[in-house]
């Protein structure tokens, strides 16, 4: 009798072992693997994906083991790296950690819409077609998106963080602002955002179109010359003659005042920039050979600074 209750004992403790083991041990997947998690989804639905994804051998075992160990807490939803060999017991807390995979994708300040659309279109994650917004209208930033999303539903993000943001700015707009709406804003912006890359000198250079506006002086920037002909792509070329000439709403040599549209997706600092320019008399500005530039009050100092420029680009061998 002692001896049947002491292999009745010792099989409990194996029993219980192996069921630890299943629990608590290493997982079978050999690499590691995604798991989406859909919205809703019940701790049956992660378990079944857990089982298809192959972190698991057997949903019906996660869940008699989840239900015997695992004590009480909400799953999250979402996509999930799991680390190969990963245990049943970890694959729970980390379904309950919302510890899930950000899959993102950054649009960088002055990026055409036309670049943003091939951007979104590249990513296999999403789905359906990838319109061409308004240009202007998204915001340029860093966006999370889930693995089967819509592009449709990231370039609405994108368009509610620019409307966010350009109704915040406009609210604090000083008294110096240039524009009379926050539509001319963005379409000042762009500008600002394509003429420097210089973060230091946006202000400067809102501030220099700010006065040219001002006296009725055409804004004569370069890149509203381009967008009409490549939609934001770049150029690869000298700007031709023809196309300093041309009038089509957006060439700022041709016609003053303001583009009839934005060129470029502008970021928050050229719309504050704009919003709030320097205070300058400067009504002009060119490249000082070190990746800014130089401003100036009259055509005299303007045109010392252009022989300057000119200088540097011969000795680089550029002219």
């Amino acid at each position: 009798m002692k001896r049947l209750l002491l292999v009745l004992v010792a099989a409990a403790f194996i029993a219980g072992g192996a069921v630890w083991l299943a629990w608590a041990g290493p997982g079978p997947a050999a690499r590691p693997v995604a798991v989406t998690i859909a919205p809703g989804s019940t701790l049956t639905g992660a378990a079944t994906a857990l089982e298809r994804a192959g972190a698991i051998g057997s949903a019906r075992r996660f869940l008699l083991l989840a239900r015997l160990f695992g004590g009480t807490g909400a799953i999250q939803a979402g996509e999930y790296r799991v680390p190969a060999r990963t245990s049943a017991r970890s694959l729970l807390n980390l379904l309950r950690s919302g510890r899930v995979t950000r899959l993102m994708v950054t649009i960088p300040e002055g990026m055409p819409s036309v670049l943003v659309a091939e951007r979104l279109a590249a990513i296999p994650e999403l789905t359906g077609p990838a319109p061409v917004p308004p240009e202007g209208s998204v915001l340029p930033d860093s966006y999370a998106y889930r693995r089967g999303e819509a592009r449709t539903a990231v370039i609405a993000r994108m368009q509610k963080a620019m409307d966010a943001t350009l109704a915040r700015l406009w609210a604090a707009r000083s008294p110096r602002a240039p524009v009379a709406s926050p539509e001319e804003a963005v379409i000042l912006a762009s500008i600002v955002e394509k003429e420097t890359g210089v973060a230091d000198e946006r202000t400067m250079v809102a501030g220099v179109y700010a006065n040219r506006l001002k006296v009725g002086m055409p804004l004569q920037a370069d890149p509203t010359v381009i967008y009409p002909v490549t939609r934001g792509r770049p150029l690869g070329r000298r700007i031709l003659r023809s196309e300093l000439r041309a009038k089509n709403g957006y060439n700022t040599y041709a016609s003053p005042g303001l583009p009839v549209g934005p060129i470029a997706n502008p970021g928050r600092e050229s719309i504050a920039a704009v919003l709030d320019p320097a205070p300058t008399d400067a009504l002009y500005f060119v490249a000082d050979g070190r990746g800014g530039h130089v401003f100036a009050a009259t055509l005299a100092e303007h045109n010392a600074n252009v022989r300057r420029w000119y200088a540097i680009r011969r000795a680089r061998g550029e002219m």
